[in-house]
């Protein structure tokens, strides 16, 4: 999938919520339309993210993929801010 995006955030290492809500964070930085790429080492990411982007009115999930980086399994979120 591979994305554009327009800032990175990397929450590898952090544990559930803590990717969810630094990244909540991040995006509230971002202009409206702009994509923010963020990098998780916890599998429970992956519904974190789907669940905030569902009750979220200023973000929507673009997509969701898994990468190998360094011989570990790394969840990637590609969240756009839409307000």
């Amino acid at each position: 999938m591979s994305q554009l995006f327009d800032k990175l955030f990397d929450a590898r290492g952090l544990s559930c919520p803590m990717p969810l809500i630094n990244a909540r964070k991040e995006a509230g930085k971002l202009e409206p339309g702009q994509v923010l790429k963020v990098l998780a080492s916890d599998r429970g990411s992956i519904a974190d993210f789907q669940g905030w982007t569902k009750i979220a009115k200023d973000v929507e999930l673009l997509g969701q993929e898994e990468e190998s980086m360094d011989g570990a399994s790394v969840f990637v979120h590609y969240v756009k801010r839409t307000a």
